[in-house]
């Protein structure tokens, strides 16, 4: 978003207004929209995004109530918890592991889930309780049941949830495991982002029910929306997916750290060497392109990472999930850039055929693309289910 965007809602009418206008907060959802604020569900110290500063920032309600006010009314992710609860002061942490996620976000994929009179609905991170809230608003809250994997977000949350009003059933556990206790349901959404769609929550939706869960691959931190609907025999569940989007990762499918030690164990130049002709900025891409997405979804147990750019050089990084395969390009302005792979798998020209097969079936877009999971596991397919593909 623009700063002059943000500069454009100064409270929770503008944003509404500018939701509205964007075609994100729909009509239906308005009501809620307007009675549930997600004011009500912020602990007094959060961090913000500062969209000018370009980082979080922390505000607190107490000292700058005038500052918390305008955030939380702003169409910006907003951190709640760092890593995991064990930060402590007002600096931010390391990682962000729990958040109030942007407006915008939130009622588009709420819009995506299509929800109607009489639906029970089960969510998968509770968060701070505002996404349930709207829901039980709409619902009612005993037809939501959330799930919160942290005990103490789980615990904030029920508490801001019986003081609004909207008693709604908050579950401490594994939101992998869904929550079979109210099953069926006829609606599932995940507000943590996915690299594998538990069944168990295909299990737990009806034949012909919905599920929208942020989706993607190793390959990079962003995800898309994937809405599903669960086949007539239920054993299955597809769709396309709507949009670019980036969450927090469900704890259980966090990827741990890579260490490049325990790949490149000498020099650079100890790989296979050669050059490539892609321009850096279609390797590097947009955060949310579709290109990065796309390449992700034909390079599977891949992890990509894009260096910062000194002295006009930048390396760009592949690492193998499965075994030690590593690949590395670098660009130099104004020269050719440089290709080092090395180990089982030659990643740099999985990579380079990813590209071509995207640009040659006419740059598709996240639409395009779309997901079915499976007792078997999940597969990902461009136009056709028909023709699909295991990640």
């Amino acid at each position: 978003m623009s700063t002059e965007a943000h500069e454009e809602r100064p409270g929770r009418t503008g944003l509404g207004r500018a939701l509205m206008a964007a075609g994100v907060l729909s009509r239906d959802w308005a009501p809620a929209f307007a009675a549930v604020p997600r004011s009500a569900f912020l602990p007094e110290l959060i961090w913000p995004y500062d969209m000018d500063a370009g980082r979080s920032v922390a505000v607190s309600l107490r000292k700058d109530p005038d500052a918390w006010a305008r955030y939380a009314d702003a169409d910006v992710p907003v951190v709640t918890q760092w890593d995991d609860g064990r930060h402590t002061g007002t600096e931010p942490g390391q990682v962000p592991t729990s958040s109030a996620s942007m407006p915008s976000v939130v009622f588009r994929m709420l819009r995506d889930l299509d929800v109607r009179p009489g639906d029970r609905v089960l969510e998968i991170g509770t968060g701070t309780g505002w996404n349930a809230a709207l829901l039980a608003h709409r619902l009612g809250a005993a037809n939501v049941v959330t799930v919160e994997v942290d005990g103490a977000v789980a615990d904030a949350a029920r508490r801001a949830l019986d003081a609004f009003g909207l008693p709604v059933r908050v579950v401490h556990g594994d939101g992998a495991r869904g929550f079979p206790g109210g099953a069926p349901y006829d609606r599932v959404i995940a507000t943590c982002g996915l690299r594998s769609v538990p069944y168990a929550w295909v299990e737990q939706c009806r034949p012909g029910g919905r599920i929208v869960v942020p989706w993607g691959t190793h390959y990079g931190n962003g995800d898309a929306v994937a809405r599903l609907v669960v086949s007539r025999d239920g054993r299955s569940a597809s769709g396309a997916f709507t949009g670019p989007v980036e969450f927090m990762k469900l704890r259980a499918q966090r990827l741990p750290p890579v260490v490049h030690s325990a790949y490149v164990t000498g020099s650079v130049a100890d790989g296979e060497e050669s050059a490539t002709s892609l321009p850096e900025e279609e390797i590097t891409g947009e955060r949310f392109g579709v290109r990065r997405f796309a390449v992700g979804l034909r390079v599977p147990d891949c992890l990509c990472v894009v260096a910062e750019k000194r002295d006009g050089a930048r390396p760009v990084w592949w690492y193998g999930l499965t075994d030690r395969s590593w690949a590395c390009v670098m660009f130099r302005d104004g020269d050719t850039a440089r290709v080092w792979q090395a180990g089982p798998r030659r990643l740099w020209d999985e990579v380079a055929a990813a590209h071509r097969w995207w640009e040659e079936r006419g740059r598709p877009g996240h639409e395009r693309f779309g997901l079915t999971v499976t007792p078997e596991g999940q597969r990902v397919w461009l136009d056709d289910p028909a023709d699909s593909w295991p990640v």
